[in-house]
């Protein structure tokens, strides 16, 4: 099966040119900015009267920017996620997730409290891993506050945020004051290394191996004595994790690892549930003015979401 028309005329229009430096000359300020100038153009479609506010949560190193999405209508209290943005733990932002913060909270009809939590280099591990855990308690504790039912909690992110929520939940499991009710997994990043077959065979599009690479080296994790923490093993206990939703892309280095994550959890007894979009490239779930395919992805992902906290 070949990659959606839509994303390959994307792809092709966007090649690096010639004589790019590799990431790692590069400054992670530039990085991110271009991401920034990139994604933010990506999605200008999304929902304008979903409520945005920005405010300021719980990080583990003191309080970190947030923003609360909540959809036109709403209750004073629906299902809350919470949601971690991508970028290989070194670049993403709120703004860069912007659109698709708006889109789920609409189709799914839950108020959704994205993170933005430190970024390496700056920050190695674990300290986007400590915002995202204190951010996440922040959530139970002021439910009141921002509207969240305590009772239908979840955590979410997409590729390294996807890997935050999966940690976040493993690390409260079994915690009565912090029982989270759903996963919403997007291509999550959960191997850490090459040992799967698609990171093997896949170099790109867009998730390519020199950029794993510079994020690994950026986070300073391989070294890290609990360096463990963010990569699903044996060592992981899944009996008793909420239900959760993996969503993968047929063109993504990570796709194998999602797959055998649901695999785990379902083996464990966890009610899991595997889409898989196989036209579709990694970050796809930003980039949904680029492709029709991307926007009936994101709201089959919403309508999901909106069932796993009913």
């Amino acid at each position: 099966m070949a990659i959606d028309p839509h994303v390959q005329a994307m792809l092709d229009a966007t090649r690096p040119p010639e004589g790019m430096p590799p990431l790692d000359q590069l400054p992670a300020e530039m990085v991110r900015a271009g991401y920034r100038a990139q994604r933010t153009q990506s999605d200008l479609t999304a929902p304008k009267d979903v409520d945005a506010r920005d405010l300021r949560v719980a990080g583990a190193d003191g309080d970190r920017p947030a923003r609360l999405y909540t959809p036109p209508g709403a209750p004073a209290t629906t299902p809350g996620l919470v949601y971690f943005h991508g970028g290989g733990f070194v670049i993403g932002d709120l703004d860069t997730h912007d659109g698709l913060c708006r889109r789920l909270a609409a189709r799914a009809g839950v108020r959704v409290l994205s993170v933005d939590y430190r970024l390496a280099p700056e920050h190695p591990f674990p300290a986007s891993h400590d915002d995202s855990l204190a951010a996440t308690r922040w959530a139970f504790d002021y439910a009141a506050e921002i509207g969240f039912d305590p009772k239908r909690i979840a955590v979410g992110g997409d590729s390294a945020g996807g890997n935050l929520a999966a940690v976040i939940a493993h690390e409260l499991n079994g915690d009565p004051r912090y029982r989270l009710a759903f996963q919403l997994l997007l291509y999550p990043a959960l191997s850490m290394s090459a040992d799967t077959r698609s990171r093997q065979e896949l170099d790109g599009p867009l998730l390519t191996k020199e950029a794993m690479t510079w994020f690994e080296k950026c986070l300073g994790v391989v070294e890290h004595p609990d360096a463990a923490r963010m990569a699903y093993g044996p060592h992981w206990t899944l009996e008793g994790l909420p239900p959760a939703l993996v969503v993968t892309a047929g063109f993504d280095p990570l796709k194998d690892e999602g797959m055998a994550y649901t695999r785990a959890l379902e083996e464990a007894g966890v009610k899991a549930r595997h889409m898989d979009f196989p036209t579709l490239v990694h970050d796809f779930f930003i980039l949904a003015d680029v492709s029709p395919t991307i926007v009936e992805a994101i709201n089959q992902t919403a309508d999901a979401l909106k069932a796993g906290l009913a």
